[in-house]
């Protein structure tokens, strides 16, 4: 028995694009929640409410980083299983990953519902602001079982090539969330004002509503995720499974954090040239993450997709799903890139007003832009090598070219050439990755013979 996804009779492209679309669509959705969030605060209650979120950032995104390699880990185990057609071992992967992503969701919110505040001291969090910052950072870290759950289920379900459930859930959350925001902000039809914790209650109320429906239609569907009896029985440690979910999770999410230090080390090399170089830098690192989004996404339909092609052992598909992953790439990255290219300033206009800063950051753009193509290319590549359970090398050649090319070049060129130096690190460390990764995949991997994990 085979799963559904190595079915002929569908062209691999409209497989791709069907998964794809609503995967693109559930992450926009992920970032809408966030920036209205932001702006509630902002308007209804001040600067220092916002100033007060953001400090909370660094800690959330160590969190976020975590949960998202456990889900990566399961993701392709569960892709294994379902190509394979082994239905009940997906429930083994999918009790594992929710009862060791439960045991350390409740540890954090335990701890974290303790020490907030000296955490947040930690974090040199401004005096001024510090109170309202712990307040914040204590409710979102109690509440954190919770948004585990949901991230971790969102994401596992995609493993059976399901990208349309998780969409209407994040899409049912973030309703929730964006109307009861400013509801709590005010204290309007009875409930009680929030304050500056609004987002993080409206955040875990909406998670906990939504984990209801979507555990009763998954049910009524008989999901092969559905938290039936089955699943309940496997909720627990497994040791042979979870050693193989953070063997591939771990390298994720160590690559995340890896990536983001060295984007600090870059913003500090910016910020030495200015106000403006910084206005700059916020402004088309806003526009660039919208090319990067879409190859990222186009990376995760390769894992998934590739994961069902080995686990039903069609190395044919798996080779497939890598041509039309670069495919994409060059068409809707490739192309998203060209449209910016063809009105920069109408586009960093949205978020930029002054014309000095606007001058600099197109000039910083044009350098920069087309490097998301390489980048999307990179990424299918170590995608595919993720989908058989090779994280580790894909992360070893990312973090090399990071620290051996992306910040030396950075730290040069800003010497040699100024504030566009540090910009023309970002073309030079994409094309590396590019070649270091579709190097290792050619002339390596794809010489080994691919086998499931489970």
């Amino acid at each position: 028995m085979k799963g559904k996804s190595m079915s002929a009779a569908t062209p691999l492209w409209t497989t791709f694009l069907r998964f794809l679309a609503p995967l693109m669509l559930s992450n926009a959705l992920q970032s809408l929640f966030g920036t209205v969030s932001n702006v509630y605060l902002g308007q209804m209650i001040g600067v220092d409410a916002l100033a007060a979120v953001s400090a909370f950032f660094p800690v959330m995104f160590f969190l976020f980083a975590f949960v998202m390699g456990l889900s990566t880990g399961a993701t392709v185990l569960i892709g294994h299983a379902f190509g394979a057609g082994e239905h009940g071992r997906i429930k083994i992967v999918v009790g594992t990953t929710l009862a060791v992503g439960l045991l350390l969701s409740i540890s954090i919110a335990l701890v974290g519902g303790l020490f907030s505040r000296p955490l947040m001291m930690a974090l040199a969090t401004p005096a001024d602001i510090l109170d309202q910052a712990s307040a914040y950072a204590r409710v979102m870290l109690l509440t954190m079982p919770l948004g585990f759950v949901f991230l971790l289920m969102t994401a596992m379900i995609r493993g059976v090539g399901d990208g349309l459930t998780p969409l209407l859930a994040l899409a049912l959350s973030t309703a929730i969330g964006l109307i009861l925001t400013p509801m709590l902000i005010r204290g309007a039809f009875g409930l009680p004002a929030a304050g500056i914790t609004s987002p993080a209650w409206a955040a875990a109320i909406a998670n906990i509503a939504t984990l209801i429906v979507l555990a009763l239609y998954l049910l009524r569907k008989k999901h092969a995720l559905a938290p039936d009896a089955a699943l309940l029985r496997h909720l627990r440690l497994n040791g042979a499974v979870l050693g193989k979910v953070l063997g591939i999770g771990l390298p994720s999410a160590i690559g995340m954090v890896v990536m983001a230090i060295a984007e600090l080390v870059l913003l500090g090399l910016v910020n030495g040239f200015g106000s403006d170089a910084t206005a700059a830098y916020g402004a088309v690192n806003q526009v660039m993450g919208y090319t990067q989004f879409t190859a990222m996404s186009i990376s995760i339909t390769v894992s998934i997709l590739g994961a069902q092609a080995v686990g039903g052992g069609d190395r044919d598909r798996l080779d497939g799903i890598v041509r039309t992953g670069l495919a994409f790439n060059l068409v809707l990255t490739g192309g998203l890139v060209a449209l910016i290219y063809l009105a920069p300033r109408a586009v960093l206009g949205i978020f930029i007003t002054d014309c000095a800063v606007l001058d600099l950051a197109k000039e910083l753009l044009t350098i920069a832009l087309w490097s998301s193509v390489p980048f999307g290319l990179a990424t299918v590549f170590s995608g595919a090598m993720r989908a058989a359970g090779v994280a580790l090398t894909p992360m070893l050649l990312s973090i090399f070219a990071i620290l051996a090319i992306e910040l030396p070049a950075a730290v040069i060129l800003s010497r040699t050439i100024g504030l566009k130096g540090v910009w023309a690190a970002y073309p030079i460390v994409f094309c590396a990755m590019f070649v270091l990764q579709m190097g290792y995949y050619l002339l390596v991997w794809r010489k080994r013979t691919i086998r499931r994990l489970i």
